[in-house]
């Protein structure tokens, strides 16, 4: 268990190589660091930024996809999902589904597609995976695009955590209302989708929903047991965007790329970014 004193320099730590696009050496090469650990280090990173004037909108839920946890931080533990904190300066709306997107203060980008969510009512804490997604809102496509502090992308779990679940920016497409009917299904209907990611004209990946933990509607379900069990953080609640996590592996992302994205088996469209320096 870190003491307040570790907490707070961590924490003062990443946001400072946050504010100068700086990269560090991971926390687990300075401290046996664990993942709850790291969450105690997001929380004071939270309470910082709120401090400053950022709003919390939601949540950003991270390592979901199975095809992918083999690569992810060179750390064999990596078998379940992570969550961080989102906040209204790096969430982006696209209008018609397009938007050019500047990479400045991004370190390292990588780019992801993924499916946003917005809670309606906030869901017992005892709720069942139906009665979770009975408190949907509505749906969207987002891209994220992810900023890692630490060289040549090598962490552990735990650095992941504290680091803002290496989160950059979220872009959200057009919202699609879930009608209670669609509601009902929408987990096994999510199972079946896919979607490309392509740049410049190339595919460079693929993915389906079934990948996230089954579904992007089971990776939610996830995140609210998780958030059951971090008395730290206030549950999840009616206004709040989710991003459900990446449905491909992260690919490398810079200035002067067209990224497109295609959704098959759903109707929602996809999005084209272009980023900028």
């Amino acid at each position: 268990m870190l003491m307040s004193t570790q907490i707070n320099r961590y924490a003062h730590q990443l946001l400072d190589a946050r504010a100068e696009a700086r990269l560090l050496p991971p926390l687990t090469s300075d401290f046996a660091l664990t993942p709850d650990d790291a969450y105690d280090i997001a929380r004071r990173i939270h309470d910082v930024r709120v401090a400053e004037g950022e709003a919390l909108v939601g949540r950003k839920i991270g390592f979901v996809n199975r095809t992918v946890w083999p690569k992810n931080a060179q750390d064999p533990t990596v078998h379940a999902p992570i969550w961080s904190p989102l906040f209204d300066r790096t969430v982006i709306y696209a209008e018609d589904n397009a938007a050019v997107i500047s990479l400045k203060g991004i370190m390292q980008p990588r780019i992801e597609p993924e499916i946003v969510f917005r809670l309606a009512k906030t869901p017992a804490t005892d709720c069942t995976l139906d009665e979770l997604a009975d408190c949907i809102e509505w749906m969207a496509h987002g891209v994220e695009i992810n900023s890692c502090p630490f060289p040549d992308w090598q962490f552990k779990t735990a650095d992941a955590i504290a680091a803002f679940g290496l989160h950059g920016k979220l872009i959200i497409g057009e919202p699609r209302v879930v009608s209670a009917q669609t509601r009902r299904h929408l987990a096994t209907m999510m199972m079946g989708v896919s979607v490309s990611l392509s740049s410049d004209g190339s595919l460079r990946s693929a993915g389906f929903g079934s990948d996230i933990l089954n579904s992007p509607v089971h990776a939610l379900w996830h995140l609210h047991q998780m958030l059951n069990n971090q008395n730290r953080f206030a549950p999840l609640a009616a206004g709040e965007i989710i991003t459900t996590g990446a449905w491909t592996d992260a690919k490398p992302a810079e200035p002067g790329q067209i990224w497109q994205t295609a959704f098959s088996g759903i109707a929602l469209d996809g999005m084209t970014l272009e980023l900028v320096e």
